[in-house]
């Protein structure tokens, strides 16, 4: 299966992007592409595209990339709506609902009367 891809070239820190056909299984890196169709430079926004090669490979059943899909939409070379790059998890998380503490029993509290105070017999 054909994939059309960004494959990343360029300085540490300085990305730049080349746009090639792949098979998909493969890695793009060892230079295992079957046809560079254009680059892709984020840091200056500059971008050459090969659009009759790009509806070719497209036209033979290539799948492209979300990133390299949203990339030819804004370049006018394919017309539809953009791809989220991330997507949503499965695990839709419910809040969290506040649960009051449970109250302690109530105890009552006596009070115990205090022992008459002898003032008479109390030796000074």
């Amino acid at each position: 299966m054909l994939t059309i891809r960004l494959l990343r070239t360029g300085k540490k820190h300085q990305p730049s992007f080349k746009i090639v056909a792949v098979q998909k299984e493969k890695s793009a890196k060892a230079g295992n592409f079957l046809e560079d169709l254009g680059f892709f430079n984020p840091l200056l926004d500059k971008v050459n595209l090969k659009k009759e090669r790009i509806l070719y490979w497209i036209s033979k059943g290539a799948s492209v990339s979300d990133t390299a899909h949203n990339l030819l939409i804004k370049n006018g070379v394919i017309k539809g709506k953009k791809v989220a790059k991330d997507k949503p998890s499965k695990k839709v998380e419910e809040p969290v609902k506040a649960v009051p503490a449970p109250e302690a029993p109530k105890e009552e509290i006596k009070a115990e009367p205090e022992a008459p105070v002898d003032t008479q017999n109390s030796a000074a």
